[in-house]
């Protein structure tokens, strides 16, 4: 019988809440099987079972904070894959590479025994069924000395940027993968000697009074410790490293990648030591190209679009609508939504108009298939939010906006260009819209030609409000705000008159916000 660890789920996370479990004691699973769904403060994720065989313990009820690198369930894994077995928060081998490796056959359950202490840190499973990452950056080279819980490396997916921190102290001795190429999860990231390999996952708190480990923390950078605030970003080890030293961690200054605390920064912290980090100096250059390759969210973007703009016969209508009486409403209310803490923009009342003017045009809610032989017509409004994101351009959308009070569409708006523009949203929240909005006036854009997210049939691109000269009834020149709006539709299924009248529609809810009480029930 072993116990199945808890991988490490990146970005610092060092615990989640249990939300269901998808297998019973008693079950028979096999490899790659979900057997958990777990929620961390920034995605639900499934955990795969590493091995197939029978479960024997469940550690957690539902509802429960479980640890990273915790034992989570125990199992007695089949004879087959006993043969295959290492012990839990032992790195394999590296399978692409097993003539670097002699020692891949010398792993036996619970113990390291590896050819000059040299293990491989196996690429953890990052959830929501990636199986393969874009190694963005690494933080370490070939021969530096690290220690556990220290960021090694930045990978993409196509979802999120994620950090992968080291479980073990020691020397970096081989780097597997080049930046910008592809690695694939439970494969082998890096090599390197470990530190007191006959436990490589303990730690002693009083191990610095040693040669090898102040050689260790010696060669790690860290900042300055400044008075911090907050909640401090460190690994299960390191919180129990500080209890163990009676340390504040709000009070230390991580050295790691956003601030992460790691086990020398306790020790300096400890012993009133600060550090200053060297400054690095590099000549101009003028002149110099550099190449990179299209890689996660832009290579995906880059397809999507191709594909829309030819294989999609666009066209485009623009209008100006005026906001003065939809800026009114909106000062009247924003009050009574702060104090229900939620921030209430002008986009909101865009998407709920919207929903309103498709109930009127259904065909802008639909999607022709690839051989224009048919249309599908959705009885929801999944209304996409083009996201800037640090990550790449993300589309979002509001599920089943029809059903949604505007105080509904605010909170979830707010929270989804959140996550977005954190690169932290969930694969349902990406997936499912029907038609989109592009807000490009919040970096001073004032007229666009959107592309339109196919397979949707529609798109607008929203302008800067604007504080412009206009004619009155009686041709009186009065200041108006005005915004430019711009549609693109699928033109196999989309006539121009149509969406004239369809935009006409959209464009009185907000002239007349009012007139939206109508249509609410």
């Amino acid at each position: 019988m072993i116990d199945f660890i808890l991988p490490d789920i990146g970005e610092g996370i060092v615990e989640c809440e249990l939300l269901e479990w998808l297998v019973a004691e008693g079950d028979i699973i096999v490899e790659d099987q979900p057997v958990a769904e777990v929620m961390t403060d920034k995605a639900t994720v499934q955990i795969p079972a590493m091995h197939s065989g029978l479960v024997t313990k469940l550690y957690y009820q539902a509802g429960e904070i479980a640890k990273v690198h915790a034992p989570l369930f125990a199992m007695q894994i089949n004879a087959d894959s006993a043969q295959q077995q290492e012990a839990p928060q032992v790195p394999k081998a590296h399978e692409s590479q097993p003539q670097s490796h002699p020692e891949q056959n010398e792993l036996q359950t619970n113990t390291i025994q590896t050819h000059r202490d040299i293990v491989d840190f196996i690429l953890p499973d990052i959830g929501e069924g990636i199986v393969e990452c874009e190694l963005v950056k690494w933080l370490v080279n070939e021969g530096d000395v690290i220690v556990e819980d220290q960021p090694v490396v930045e990978v993409m997916t196509d979802k999120a940027l994620v950090e992968i921190p080291a479980k073990y102290s020691g020397t970096v001795t081989k780097l597997y993968y080049a930046q910008g190429e592809i690695a694939k999860v439970h494969t082998a990231l890096f090599a390197m000697q470990v530190v007191g390999s006959d436990q490589p996952s303990s730690f002693n708190v009083n191990a610095h009074t040693s040669q090898s480990t102040q050689e260790v923390h010696s060669k790690v950078e860290s900042s300055t410790l400044t008075q911090t605030t907050g909640k401090a970003l460190a690994s299960p080890a390191v919180r129990r490293m500080a209890r163990e030293l009676e340390i504040d961690l709000a009070k230390v200054q991580g050295s790691g990648d956003k601030g992460r605390v790691l086990k020398p920064d306790l020790l300096a912290f400890k012993n009133h030591k600060t550090t200053q980090p060297a400054v690095a100096y590099a000549p101009i250059a003028s002149g110099g190209t550099h190449t990179e390759a299209i890689r996660g969210i832009k290579a995906a973007m880059a397809k999507q679009m191709m594909h829309a703009v030819f294989t999609v016969p666009h066209f485009t209508v623009s209008e100006e609508i005026e906001l003065d009486k939809l800026i009114e409403v909106r000062n009247q209310l924003k009050g009574n939504f702060e104090k229900q803490g939620v921030k209430l923009s002008f986009m909101p009342f865009f998407i709920k108009a919207l929903s309103l003017a498709l109930k009127q045009f259904p065909i802008i809610n639909s999607q022709v298939n690839e051989d224009c032989s048919e249309i599908t017509y959705f009885d929801d409004h999944n209304i996409g939010l083009a996201v800037d994101s640090k990550i790449g351009l993300l589309v979002p959308n509001i599920k089943g906006v029809q059903h949604l009070s505007l105080f509904e569409i605010a909170q979830k708006t707010n929270e989804l260009v959140e996550l977005a523009r954190l690169g932290k949203l969930k694969s349902p929240d990406l997936k499912g819209g029907t038609i989109s909005i592009s807000n490009i006036g919040v970096l001073g854009g004032t007229v666009a030609t959107p592309v339109i997210n196919a397979p949707e049939s529609a798109i607008v691109a929203l302008g800067k409000i604007q504080r412009l000269p206009r004619f009155d009834a009686k041709d009186n020149v009065v200041a108006v705000n005005i915004m430019q709006v711009s549609w693109s539709g699928d033109h196999r299924i989309i006539d121009g008159a149509t969406m004239v009248r369809f935009n006409n529609c959209w464009k009185s809810y907000l002239e007349n916000p009012l007139t939206m009480l109508l249509e609410l029930k």
